[in-house]
């Protein structure tokens, strides 16, 4: 025997009711309809539901018995129905990833597109420039759902990431510099040259383009705080400083004017796919994983 999520909502209704007009008028069906269909969930279960007579209606014994569990089934049914419309509205949602620099170096961004496309064909992704002021790229605030980042991110226990590139640090130089005449160059020959800075608002990816842990205590001279290429680059050519810079991100600024050079005892930069820990979301998860099947394919993961 078997019945329809319908028939166990006109019983619902007839019994929060007691009164079968009522529960036709709150269901929008005929009092004829509405007592043919309870007559016939009680054919299925082979007893009545309702007793009837001029002082109203009641449940019986069969009816009190059957009422908590449809109420269950039908709660477990909108349950399922809204799950469903869930997944549906992620099948044609958007992610938004963000990033301050370009990551499309070595074919990287279109790899995780192409494999996240796989497993959300009708997914749309778009990509957003976030300032150099925010270093989590826009995942911080909520502005975006994924994001390219450099680390060390700022309160790194916010999220979860997959390290993608790891790439050497370069020197930026004004090219009448007097450094820029060597092929590369010892990071003990910058300690004392002023250095152009993210925002302070960068936290300890300002330090990590500052060099912190290879100046052995040495505080940095800052020239100028930079929050974007453009800035980068008119600084740097107007001999405010010099800065450091992922090899990946030289081609911005080696422009006319400035060079770029190899730095000898400093660590690389790390560029990752990072969200926030507590964004479970389904979309996202795949994003992740994703990237960390481009990365092993790299060498990291």
């Amino acid at each position: 025997m078997d019945a329809h999520t319908r028939d166990l909502r006109y019983f619902v209704t007839v019994a929060e009711e007691l009164h079968f007009t009522r529960a036709a008028e709150r269901l929008y069906v005929s009092q004829p309809a509405l007592s043919k269909q309870v007559r016939a969930l009680e054919g299925k279960l082979g007893a009545p539901l309702f007793e009837r007579d001029r002082q109203g209606v009641r449940l019986t014994p069969v009816g009190s018995a059957l009422l908590p569990y449809a109420r269950d089934v039908l709660a477990a049914w909108q349950e399922a129905l809204d799950a469903a419309e869930r997944a549906k509205a992620e099948q044609a949602a958007t992610l938004l990833v963000g990033m301050s620099t370009s990551p499309a170096r070595g074919g990287l961004l279109p790899a995780i597109r192409s494999r996240f496309t796989e497993a959300r064909p009708a997914v749309t992704v778009r990509l957003r420039q976030i300032g150099w002021e925010d270093a989590s790229a826009g995942l911080a605030d909520g502005t975006v759902d994924v994001a390219f980042v450099w680390l060390p991110i700022p309160d790194p226990d916010r999220y979860t990431y997959i390290v993608v590139a790891e790439e050497p640090r370069l020197v930026a130089l004004p090219e009448q510099h007097p450094l820029a005449a060597r092929e590369s160059v010892d990071f003990a020959d910058l300690l004392d040259e002023p250095f152009l800075a993210l925002p302070k608002s960068a936290g300890a990816l300002r330090d990590h383009f500052l060099a912190l842990d290879e100046r052995d205590g040495r505080p940095p001279r800052v020239g100028a705080e930079i929050a974007s290429t453009d800035e980068t680059y008119e600084a740097l050519v107007d001999g405010r400083g010099v800065c450091l810079v992922a090899v990946g991100n030289a081609p911005l600024i080696s422009l006319g004017g400035v060079v770029t050079r190899p730095v000898h005892g400093i660590a690389p930069s790390r560029l990752a796919v990072a969200a926030r820990a507590d964004d479970r979301r389904p979309l996202v998860l795949d994003y992740l994983r994703a990237a960390r099947k481009v990365a092993r394919t790299v060498g990291f993961g």
